[in-house]
């Protein structure tokens, strides 16, 4: 997330394109254009539908670490969420309460409840406690840099998930190392995807929450890369915080789709949770499940996102973090900071999820993580 500069009033505005013209050559559902020649952007669109089938391929071996540390006992992490409604923090939590169990650990979630007080708040229990380490699930380090100072005064590891807008280790924020996709990845092969399957003629709107800088990034990586399409419009840049998404998107949606007209086409937005919010507006505009618009959401890959995906009902495609995988992750590097040795530098690969390659699955996740990191700790 999971839950950069300002993005230029030119892009922001509004330009309704020809529904005709927007649709042409695209095959809702199948995956990308079939006529580089007809496209809005023939060179683009190529490179796109190239990227796009390598991203949608299923990941068939383990590409992470298989070497490391033996398992540190006695150890109890605590996660601090930014907000346990968002499915990417709910779904990394989950998977890093399975692996603690794993490795035999304690383990306990605080919930932020979604706002900087309530974010603070948490973070500052979680430090009282004593713990051996702390993990930033979903929220801006700067957001509470008096408690990310105190927790490394007093020695205490933290690890971000989506914390900080690349992976690896951290020195400012401090954090032993954030877990999360290459967000540059995930945001090229968002708008990738929309090239490809539009054909390269497109009418989209985005949806973020920029008062994330990691979700901020990502989203002005996906307009810089729709903008390198001529035949790609992007109609609206709508800035809605996931805390708020469920009063503001519904509203937002009916206004879009009054305005704007056949004229919006595809979507895409830094997480999942938006088209859930969005369906109803869309069905209430007498727009259908299985598009236009075309949705795509650029994380976090929940459950309720493949279900979308998987019956038609309002999204096409998702750019999934291995969630569970993640937590699993998680554990792993506490495990080697615990052991004093380094990061493991593994991040998974970017991957597109569509109804044509997830075989009714509801989650995405590399295989074999789960032998591996027991094999690396002997458990």
């Amino acid at each position: 997330m999971n839950r950069t500069t300002a993005v230029g009033t030119a892009a922001l505005a509004a330009v309704v394109v020809l529904a005709s013209g927007c649709e042409h050559g695209s095959r809702p559902g199948t995956g990308t254009s079939t006529a580089p020649s007809a496209s809005g952007c023939p060179a683009a669109f190529a490179r796109a539908q190239s990227a796009v089938r390598q991203a949608e391929q299923p990941h068939t071996a383990w590409n992470g670490p298989t070497t490391g540390p033996k398992a540190v006992r006695g150890r109890t992490i605590i996660y601090v969420a930014q907000t346990m409604t968002n499915p990417g923090v709910a779904g990394t939590a989950n998977g890093a309460r399975e692996a603690a169990q794993a490795i035999g650990w304690k383990f306990k979630v605080i919930d932020g409840g979604g706002t900087p007080a309530g974010i603070q708040a948490a973070l500052d229990q979680a430090i009282a406690l004593k713990p051996s380490g702390i993990v930033l699930g979903g929220f801006d380090p700067k957001s509470t840099a008096q408690q990310v100072a105190r927790a490394n005064a007093k020695g205490i590891p933290l690890i971000g998930w989506h914390a900080v807008a690349e992976p690896g280790p951290s020195e400012n924020p401090k954090l032993f190392t954030n877990i999360t996709t290459h967000v540059g990845d995930v945001a090229r092969i968002t708008a990738d995807w929309i090239i490809a399957h539009s054909g390269g003629r497109a009418g989209a709107v985005l949806f973020t929450d920029d008062s994330i800088p990691f979700a901020k990034h990502k989203a002005e990586s996906i307009r810089e890369e729709l903008a390198t399409c001529g035949g790609v419009r992007l109609l609206s840049y709508v800035n809605i915080p996931l805390p708020d998404a469920s009063s503001r998107v519904p509203q937002q949606v009916s206004s879009l789709a009054s305005r704007l007209g056949g004229g919006w086409t595809y979507s895409a937005a830094i997480n999942d949770l938006y088209f859930a919010d969005a369906a109803p507006a869309l069905r209430a505009a007498g727009r259908k499940g299985s598009g236009p618009p075309f949705n795509i959401g650029a994380g976090d890959g929940d459950p309720s996102a493949f279900q979308r995906i998987n019956s038609a009902s309002y999204q096409a495609a998702t750019v999934p973090e291995p969630l569970t995988q993640q937590g699993w992750q998680i554990v792993d590097e506490f495990n080697r900071a615990f052991a004093g040795a380094p990061a493991s530098g593994y991040v998974a690969p970017v991957h597109v999820a569509t109804a044509q390659n997830t075989g009714g699955a509801t989650s995405w996740d590399p295989v074999g993580y789960r032998e591996a990191y027991r094999g690396i700790w002997g458990t």
